[in-house]
């Protein structure tokens, strides 16, 4: 089903069009400098160096925080840091040419040097002030790594996942009550150092505590890591523990419908993305962004929805897995990082 590549979009172009908005929300940024995240968190624990992990590690190294980056293998580890290194040095290139709104000033050896890397699960809570975890997105594994650390890091630590379709309250059911009250959602977009949004939930914040005490505390809490991610070169926005959080509870459904329209034989995949392109005014169609984003991606969220009755969506028809997609992913066709998705990117020259 894979189309030639399109050729007239691309990240840039999506990105010129958050560039325009960021000027809204400087304002916002300098209400919040009373708050100063580095009196609280000096010290960022990542696990996973995968794409995610690894581009969550460079930008808050970028930004001077020390990181201790955590996964399983040596080889998985080396591999991060060649990424990190790849893309700090294309940064630097751009810089060079034109400054980029929001860049660290922070030279690429400086953030290289602020990264260690270790194997050891444990040992790399021990001294953390914050853990990110970015691992692979199943909600066991999950648990069973925020139970683990509980074990060890310091009491203050706050625990955040990067999860993109779990709730926090699942992936935090197995650590401590106190625990529990300080971990989070911080969820990052592909590729980290370029995307400007981190979506934070917070569920000892939401309205629905019935604990006065302890919500205040969290909206302290979703204080301080406003703050932090302005710090790092990226913009905040809240949303309750709910699942997809904002942009994936719109985004996944809006893909879904593209896809179904064009399974009924509705309208071809090439013009349901040139329509959302010039009628709605979208910087790339809903193929070119699935293709963009993994659509193994946008699929398991899709699927962990349908199938969870913890969701609120269990067996919406708009979430059922698509046997065309379960195709392409029993053929490897991913989308840009495999090179063939909706759209075949090895034709292009």
């Amino acid at each position: 089903m894979a189309s030639s590549a399109p050729t007239d979009t691309s990240t840039a172009a999506a990105l010129r069009r958050q560039k325009q908005l960021l000027g809204h929300l400087q304002g916002e940024a300098k209400t919040l400098q009373p708050v100063s995240p580095k009196t609280h968190i000096t010290r960022i624990a990542v696990y996973g160096a995968g794409i995610m992990g690894s581009g969550i590690a460079q930008v808050a190294a970028a930004a001077g925080y020390t990181v201790v980056l955590w996964d399983m293998k040596q080889s998985d580890l080396d591999r991060g840091i060649q990424g990190i290194r790849r893309s700090l040095d294309r940064l630097e290139k751009k810089k060079k040419k034109k400054a980029l709104s929001g860049s660290s000033s922070s030279s690429a050896d400086a953030t290289m040097d602020r990264i260690t890397t270790t194997t050891d699960k444990l040992g790399a809570a021990r001294s953390a002030d914050l853990v990110i975890e970015a691992i692979v997105e199943d909600l066991s594994i999950k648990q069973s790594l925020f139970a683990a650390l509980d074990t060890v890091a310091p009491a203050h630590c706050i625990f955040a996942t990067n999860t993109s379709s779990l709730l926090v309250r699942d992936v935090s059911a197995h650590v401590s009550a106190s625990r529990r009250q300080r971990t989070v959602a911080l969820h990052f977009f592909n590729p980290v150092p370029l995307m400007r949004l981190v979506e934070i939930a917070c569920p000892a914040a939401d309205s629905n505590n019935s604990d006065g005490q302890k919500q205040e505390e969290g909206a302290g809490l979703v204080t301080l890591l406003r703050a932090w991610v302005y710090d790092i070169g990226k913009v905040p926005v809240v949303c309750k523990d709910t699942p997809g959080f904002i942009v994936n509870r719109l985004l996944v459904p809006f893909n879904s419908e593209a896809r179904m329209l064009v399974e009924r034989g509705d309208a071809s995949l090439e013009d349901v993305d040139t329509a959302m392109k010039l009628g709605a005014g979208h910087p790339m169609g809903p193929f070119e962004l699935m293709d963009l984003t993994g659509i193994d991606v946008g699929h398991h969220i899709a699927r962990a929805w349908y199938e969870s009755e913890g969701s609120g969506l269990m067996g919406d028809p708009r979430f059922k897995p698509s046997p065309l997609v379960e195709r392409m992913l029993a053929d490897g066709h991913l989308g840009r990082k495999t090179g063939r998705g909706y759209y075949n990117y090895d034709q292009k020259k």
